[in-house]
């Protein structure tokens, strides 16, 4: 036997062991190279063919071609097994126990103030109402002077309303989208104006500086505040979910002639909801309509308010914490 044929032989043994032991395709492909490769021990044992007779290169050459093929069906079965090992490994790391308890995620809730607003614009919807929004920075004029407040009112005073350096300031009510609502729409309208509103107030139990108001406007020919007072019971009975005893009480707004406050009895006590009143004619002259052809009416609700009652809330700054025990029960 020759040195040649000995070496490839020995090559052989030595490559089935080697590729035998290997853990990871990254190894075996080190391996590949190592054997297989251009400058592999394969091909370093062939260089010496050169020294070899006419009669022994054929001999060593077939012998060669079987070594390399021995290695190369090792190489492609180690591969395959340590394939399958990988895509088994997966399987099984990916593998779901159907009967484990799932996992819980919480679901975050709609806030009570939301809630409140949402059943607001649901009940007017259903009247025939559209929402208008509005600025929370609004002028004087809009806030104040086209609603038919004087100059003097209290209602301006500094101690109520939050003033900007450029003489605007933040809302004290959500009215003043009606006059701009009204400013570029023709009657017959019917809107609802829901939104956030500030005043100077000094936060306590019942007061917040920001809180939130949902504003009603009705103006067409021949509204009374028999259709006021009507809608008013309609909203209150979807709102509370059963017919109330309700109490209209003389009061004074600018923007409102004649005005009221609503009382309504719910259980076994009266709580005032809501302000309203027929449009005053200087705030439909404000915005072009013609009094003596227009009517309208009014009305006006603190979310807060409703909130506070509906869900028995005893302190107003509540609806404000964030605080997840107070929150989870709605």
């Amino acid at each position: 036997m020759s040195g040649l044929e000995t070496q490839l032989q020995a090559l052989a043994t030595e490559a089935t062991a080697e590729i035998a032991a290997v853990t990871g395709l990254d190894e075996l492909e080190q391996q590949r190279v190592a054997y297989l490769g251009k400058k592999g021990k394969l091909s370093e044992i062939l260089r010496g063919m050169g020294k070899l007779s006419p009669e022994e290169r054929p001999k060593i050459g077939a012998i060669a071609n079987d070594v390399k093929t021995a290695i190369q069906t090792d190489l492609d079965q180690k591969r395959d097994r340590l394939e399958q090992a990988q895509i088994a490994a997966q399987l099984a790391a990916e593998t779901l126990d159907v009967t484990m308890p799932g996992v819980s995620y919480p679901l975050g809730k709609i806030h009570p103030l939301n809630s409140i607003i949402d059943r607001v614009i649901e009940i007017f919807v259903g009247m025939g109402y559209t929402v208008a929004e509005g600025y929370e920075m609004e002028s004087d004029y809009y806030n104040f002077e086209a609603l038919n407040t004087p100059a003097d009112h209290p209602a301006r005073d500094m101690q109520d309303t939050f003033y900007l350096p450029d003489g605007n300031l933040l809302r004290t009510h959500t009215s003043s989208v009606q006059i701009r609502h009204m400013e570029n729409h023709q009657p017959p309208l019917r809107i609802i104006a829901p939104g956030r509103v500030y005043r100077r107030d000094t936060v306590d139990a019942t007061h917040s500086a920001v809180f939130h108001q949902v504003e009603i406007l009705a103006v067409d020919k021949g509204l009374t505040f028999t259709d006021l007072k009507g809608t008013l019971k309609e909203f209150v009975r979807q709102m509370f979910g059963e017919e109330l005893a309700m109490l209209f009480r003389a009061s004074y707004f600018p923007f409102t002639e004649p005005s009221a406050e609503v009382d309504v009895q719910w259980e076994g006590k009266w709580l005032e909801v809501l302000g309203c009143g027929m449009v005053d004619p200087n705030v439909l002259k404000a915005v072009g309509y013609d009094p003596e052809i227009y009517s309208g009416f009014a009305a006006g609700l603190g979310v807060e308010r409703f909130a506070m009652v509906l869900h028995h809330i005893d302190d107003i700054r509540r609806l404000y914490s964030s605080d997840l025990r107070f929150l989870r029960q709605f």
